[in-house]
């Protein structure tokens, strides 16, 4: 089986792989870089509608289905858990749903693998003087990637522990960020303003509250607290419902129970929304004053309307999930947005502690789509 799933992983970097060899980009290795940055933010995605359509347990083991490299093989312990429970965790479509999410990592995981080669080769190459192949940073995203992995097995064994799955979210976007950065690190430098050094506080403040505001958008998806309040910019007809703080933020305890082993509260449920709703007004406004002080700096303009343009996108569907009942693929978009802002703020920090170095004589791609 692990052979098989082994095989299943390098199959899924085989596209991406071949995107890269194919480019006409003379930067081959900067090119797999944003590809695995591209397709780290695509897991992402995908990681989301997993969770939402309830997916993470439909294989209820790890890494494999039942013991079978995918649920072709499965499909006979699948059907028997069907039958025996209809409305339950398992289903055909559930299992193949978990099992591409985790064909997909493994394909991550090649590319990193690649990644970090190409890194050492290329590094000791040029008898270590080339710094844009500096191997440590692809060498910890390969520790890094193992992590996840691990957060991932734990979903399924310890059976979507809020707790864990909250975490594995945030590694993913850690991983997503990590890539960013060296991927801006590849791309040519860009002339910014020397005043662009004043943002470095203000751009890890900002990037730092936008985790913090993900990890509470991951705590009400994994605790299915998202229709937890169905009104705005009211909860429940006031502006502070009935909320049960403590039960609702204790990390460690089951799905759906609180830490003694009893049903989670409703009022527990209405505190984590309500949180991660009152926390989005102080990210939405500080992303859009720091995006505004990008726009007027040298250098960084594009940067900012990037990332103005994407906090309000952001914003706009985290109301219209309220009004239309969390529908899957606006749900699923919301997600894919806290990881773009991610991905936006990470290259703006390399950005503004990289602006006394950028070069006068070159431009720079400033986002590199894959």
């Amino acid at each position: 089986m692990l052979i098989q799933l082994a095989i299943m992983g390098v199959l899924a970097a085989c596209l991406p792989l071949t995107v890269v060899w194919v480019s006409s980009d003379s930067d081959k290795y900067r090119k797999l870089v944003w590809v695995t940055a591209f397709l780290t933010f695509d897991l992402i995605m995908f990681g989301a509608f997993t969770r939402l359509t309830d997916s993470g347990l439909g294989c209820p083991d790890w890494p494999g289905c039942y013991g079978h490299a995918n649920p072709l093989q499965a499909h006979e312990h699948i059907s028997a858990a069907q039958a025996a429970m209809p409305t339950g965790p398992v289903s055909v479509m559930k299992a193949w749903i978990e099992m591409i999410h985790r064909y997909v990592a493994m394909g991550v995981g090649v590319l990193i693998v690649s990644t970090m080669l190409i890194a050492w080769r290329r590094w000791l190459k040029s008898k270590r003087q080339d710094t844009r192949f500096l191997p440590w940073l692809p060498t910890g995203l390969l520790g890094f990637v193992c992590l996840q992995g691990a957060f991932g097995a734990w979903t399924v064994t310890m059976k979507l522990q809020p707790v864990i799955v909250t975490t594995h979210l945030l590694l993913g976007i850690s991983l997503l960020a990590l890539l960013s950065w060296l991927g801006t690190r590849q791309n040519e430098r860009v002339l910014v303003s020397p005043s662009a050094s004043a943002l470095r506080a203000p751009a890890a403040i900002g990037l730092a509250l936008l985790f913090v505001q993900i990890a509470l958008g991951g705590w009400v998806s994994t605790n299915y607290a998202a229709l937890a309040c169905s009104d705005f910019p009211l909860c429940h007809g006031t502006l502070l419902p009935e909320m049960d703080f403590a039960n609702g933020f204790t990390l460690w305890r089951d799905l759906g129970k609180t830490a003694s082993g009893e049903f989670l509260p409703f009022p527990a449920l209405t505190a984590i929304h309500w949180t991660h709703r009152a926390f989005a007004f102080v990210v939405v406004a500080y992303v859009v004053w720091l995006a505004s002080k990008a726009i007027r700096t040298e250098g960084l303009r594009k940067t900012g309307h990037w990332l103005l343009a994407a906090v309000l996108v952001q914003f706009i569907t985290g109301m219209s999930t309220i009004f239309l009942d969390w529908p899957l693929a606006l749900a699923v978009l919301h997600n894919g947005g806290a990881a773009f802002l991610a991905l936006m703020l990470t290259m703006l920090n390399f950005e503004v502690r990289t602006a006394a170095q950028a070069a006068p004589d070159r431009t720079a791609t400033r986002f590199s789509a894959a």
